[in-house]
């Protein structure tokens, strides 16, 4: 990705020097998705993503219009969920820029990954896609932590830290575009290295490190992948609540419900 494109989506260098070190990793992610996705357009259905709703409504940032309702329910700029939505649903109608996921976790089935690995590839990103940026890593993790075996969330979560750490004895050098864009005394802050630390000693290792070493080869635009060539790998190891995403009263219920209603004013 061209360094000025980059400063034009954080909106310029005053903007990004304002920024700490996993900010900065988690904005060049963010644009490189963004990159991708345009590239592929015309071949990946997409749905907006939710934290660009609501960014035209003039009185949301302003003094309330006498007589002008607060929003609250279905945001009619997004198409309806069903009372009782799937993850296949919300890859439809609430995750956008998903080429990067799917192309991450083609990858990961073209290296013969076993199906666990290939749905945490799948997932990676699904915050930074749907929900929240900042700490995606963690916030994944607990989106989908109540769906699938416990390796499969812990993966999501502690790949944030792991992809800043290199690892030669598997062949993951640390990344050349964060030296490229965020320069050699780049840091990233302590609990990131404290949390690497730990995973590196923990027995789910390789599952973390595979998000990585998948993720960063994952953005090339030529590439078009369709998610229903991972039906089946969802199917044996997602498991969707009976009640639907957002109303089975799991710890993050509320999580998916923003996602279904991001743009109520309480």
């Amino acid at each position: 990705m061209d360094r000025r494109k980059f400063l034009t989506f954080v909106g310029g260098a005053s903007a990004l020097a304002t920024m700490n070190a996993n900010q900065k990793a988690d904005a060049l992610e963010m644009a490189m998705e963004q990159e991708l996705e345009n590239a592929n357009i015309n071949h990946i259905s997409k749905s907006p993503f939710c934290r660009a709703y609501g960014v035209d409504n003039n009185w949301e940032s302003g003094p309330r219009i006498a007589g002008q309702l607060r929003h609250m329910g279905h945001e009619p700029r997004l198409p309806r969920m069903s009372a009782k939505p799937t993850l296949l649903e919300f890859f439809d109608k609430r995750i956008g820029h998903s080429s990067h996921l799917l192309q991450s976790a083609r990858l990961a089935k073209l290296n013969g990954l076993p199906e666990k690995m290939i749905l945490a590839c799948l997932l990676h990103d699904i915050s930074v896609t749907a929900y929240i940026n900042v700490d995606h890593g963690y916030y994944g993790a607990q989106l989908v932590a109540p769906y699938v075996e416990e390796e499969i969330s812990w993966a999501i979560k502690y790949h944030q830290s792991l992809r800043f750490i290199p690892d030669e004895d598997v062949d993951y050098p640390y990344p050349e575009a964060y030296i490229r864009y965020f320069g050699e005394d780049y840091k990233p802050e302590p609990y990131i290295f404290k949390d690497g630390e730990y995973a590196r000693n923990h027995k789910w290792y390789m599952t973390a490190r595979q998000i990585c070493i998948n993720d960063v080869y994952s953005f090339d635009p030529n590439i078009q992948v369709s998610l229903d060539d991972f039906h089946d790998i969802i199917a044996r190891n997602w498991r969707d609540p009976e009640e639907g995403l957002g109303y089975d009263g799991s710890p993050s219920a509320h999580m998916w419900r923003t996602m279904i209603f991001p743009n109520n004013f309480l």
